[in-house]
């Protein structure tokens, strides 16, 4: 199963490390933008939401717990991956949301609860990304500190919708900070 994270390939290899990809029906999670209300991604959103839960569950049952797992995704995998820490919150390994951030419109109540015991969380982003409003990043990295994530945010001059060296180097760092 491949999904556009795993386009990069061989840039993201850590020895030691297990990925597995889980493909976006017709691929796509979600049918509208992140920043529909949620209603209108349904049943899109609680299916992909489900699904990250199932595979986690997967993992946890081989063995693996979610202090060695890492949820990395880019565009709206990456608004699934925060999406889920955020209403799942517990102790994960790590967290990369790449050109990502906290699904639903402005205004969104973010009554989230649980603590994420300092989960390391990397947010990367550009300043003018399309799809992605800036403000939205920083709400995510607000509430996800908030909820006791460790977020490094880095946000990008005039990158657009896509994903650099440095945020590839943050993630590298990053999953390998699981077999460390």
């Amino acid at each position: 199963m491949a999904t556009g994270i795993l386009a990069l390939g061989d840039q993201l290899a850590v020895d030691g490390v297990a990925y597995l990809a889980p493909q976006a029906a017709n691929n796509t999670w979600y049918p509208y933008s992140f920043m529909n209300h949620i209603s209108t991604n349904e049943p899109h959103l609680s299916s992909a939401l489900e699904l990250v839960a199932d595979l986690l569950a997967e993992i946890e049952e081989a063995g693996i717990p979610a202090e060695n797992t890492a949820l990395v995704g880019f565009s709206q995998g990456g608004c699934l991956a925060t999406e889920y820490i955020a209403r799942n919150a517990k102790r994960y390994g790590g967290v990369a949301g790449l050109s990502a951030g906290l699904i639903g419109p402005r205004g969104t109540p973010r009554n989230y609860e649980g603590d994420l015991e300092e989960t390391p969380v990397f947010l990367g982003c550009s300043d003018s990304d399309p799809h992605i409003p800036l403000d939205r990043v920083q709400e995510t990295t607000k509430v996800l500190s908030e909820l006791g994530a460790e977020v490094d945010e880095r946000i990008y001059r005039g990158m657009g919708h896509t994903v650099n060296d440095d945020e590839i180097d943050a993630v590298r760092e990053l999953v390998s900070g699981l077999v460390d």
